[in-house]
């Protein structure tokens, strides 16, 4: 017999009762009333199917129930009995004592359903309304990141080849059954003969079957009977086609590989020390501690170039203009401060801490002179060149004076770094102008007093890394990852909310929020 879908709501006695037995500062009471929870339910049920199909569980109260789950940092299962036994959690999800709740699995259709596009949605609703109350301010966001480690074990390559080459037979299984069973007979065999070869011997062969599945899979989607399966079978071999073609591209030598076939989103990276995963990118309004902006990297992504990300991200949601942006030493780059001071652009003022430069013992690349056209460069002494060559990275000039040009020259001491060198070389960069305004932003008091701040942005990541464990990735792709961080940040957000609006004694909560709404 299927479980009843239907739940039932508080009635007014239960409420009284349970009013009179639940503490009155009790958070999830104090929650209740900071957030607007009614203001979600439009957000969620956009991602249903209207009439379609069996009507939905309550979206607000699925939804209340992944906020408990990451709040008390529980499994779906966990929180079904937790919220089964404990009153506090029955009257804040609004349901009777007689009402069943949702079987555990019902969890993860909800999160198939919502995704993280909508959950995005729902995120920056819950900014808006402490934007609404007056509690974010545009002075100042502190941007910074953190890692999250990939749900996954790290295979050998030899295994990570198997892998890959085991999904793209079972995607071919619906279209070629006959020849997917001899490829897989080929590759017990592969595995039976090269077991007393040397691993990179192993590796060859496997390297060399893979691509000759994926000739083969290629051909596949031109057949006629390609068209007559299901778009399911069809999107499950386009995705299994793409990580082969992937992973067979990485044995030739790119710099962005692929280190798992279940998780083909996750990267390996650094901070602070290697790990494969992701990287959790988030804007903190310095006056509240609210998180304003999230977003989700690869561990080997441009932590740097998605502060413009996650300000035009926030921006777009509510329409605000930021004033101004504190970021480590990733933003500290030509390219991300000129989009990010950029007047026709963002346009905000961009606190970072320059690296300490060692002074150079004779002229630097600021005293010589670029021309207007950027290929002449002159020097103090007067003497021009138009021999350049752009650097490795294409963000700069390296300019070259000749032997005859420095041979004679009076100001020699004071230009070359070492008595026998021949020649000058200077490099003139792109971002001259932008680093040298850090540079000198980086000597006022008013960067001194912004960096000072900054540090609130690692304590909130203290507290969804070490009370909500951000740190570990529940969910496997980049998707799925943003969604566990939305949520998260919900939550930490809610706490936030509550004790910024209600008082120790939580019971001027409604007076509270009135009083913020008058003053706006």
């Amino acid at each position: 017999m299927l479980q009843s879908h239907e739940l039932i709501p508080m009635t007014d006695a239960e409420r009284r009762v349970w009013e009179q037995v639940i503490p009155v500062d009790h958070y999830l009471r104090r929650l209740a009333t900071a957030v607007d929870f009614e203001r979600f339910r439009p957000l969620l049920e956009a991602s249903y199917a209207g009439d379609f199909g069996r009507p939905p569980l309550d979206v607000v109260v699925m939804l209340k129930l992944e906020l408990l789950e990451r709040h008390y940092n529980l499994s779906d299962r966990g929180v079904m009995d937790s919220s089964a036994l404990n009153i506090a959690c029955r009257w804040f999800l609004g349901l009777s004592l007689t009402s069943p709740l949702p079987h555990n699995t019902s969890m993860t259709y909800f999160r198939t359903r919502v995704g993280a596009s909508t959950m995005q949605k729902v995120f920056d609703e819950l900014v808006a309304q402490a934007r609404s109350l007056g509690l974010v301010k545009d002075r100042l966001r502190l941007k910074d990141a953190t890692h999250i480690i990939a749900n996954i074990a790290i295979p050998s390559t030899i295994r990570l080849l198997a892998e890959v080459r085991q999904q793209l037979l079972e995607a071919l299984q619906p279209f070629a059954a006959e020849r997917v069973a001899q490829e897989r007979e080929h590759a017990e065999a592969l595995h039976r003969d090269t077991q007393d070869l040397k691993e990179q011997e192993q590796l060859v062969q496997r390297v060399t079957h893979l691509r000759a599945i994926v000739v083969w899979a290629d051909a596949v989607p031109a057949q006629e009977a390609f068209a007559q399966h299901s778009s399911k079978a069809q999107e499950q071999l386009r995705s299994a086609l793409t990580l082969a073609h992937k992973v067979l591209a990485d044995r030739d030598g790119s710099g962005d590989k692929t280190v798992s076939a279940h998780d083909p989103d996750a990267r390996t990276g650094k901070h602070g020390h290697f790990y494969t995963g992701y990287l959790f990118d988030m804007l903190v309004d310095a006056d509240s501690a609210i998180i304003t902006a999230v977003n989700v990297l690869p561990a080997n992504g441009d932590e740097g170039a998605d502060a413009a990300q996650l300000l035009a991200q926030e921006q777009e949601a509510h329409g605000n203009k930021v004033d101004a942006v504190s970021i480590d030493g990733a933003g500290y780059r030509g390219d991300v401060l000129r989009e990010l001071t950029d007047p026709a652009g963002l346009n905000v003022e961009v606190f970072v801490p320059p690296p300490e430069r060692i002074p150079l013992p004779v002229f630097d690349a600021s005293q010589f002179t670029l021309s207007d056209d950027g290929t002449t460069l002159t020097c103090p002494a007067g003497q021009t060149t138009t021999q350049w060559q752009p650097n490795r990275h294409d963000t700069g000039r390296r300019f070259r004076f000749a032997k005859k040009q420095c041979a004679d020259c009076p100001l020699r001491s004071q230009c070359l770094p070492k008595p026998d060198a021949k020649s000058r070389q200077v490099m003139k960069n792109d971002y001259e102008a932008e680093y040298a305004a850090a540079q000198a932003k980086a000597r006022t008091a008013e960067h001194a007093k912004v960096r000072h701040e900054h540090p609130r942005v690692e304590r909130k990541f203290a507290e969804l890394v070490c009370r909500h464990d951000l740190r570990h990735a529940r969910y496997r792709g980049r998707p799925r990852v943003l969604y566990q961080g939305l949520v998260t940040s919900m939550v930490v957000n809610m706490k936030r909310l509550v004790r910024l609006l209600c008082s120790s004694t939580a019971t001027a909560v409604g007076i509270v929020r009135a009083e913020l709404e008058g003053i706006k």
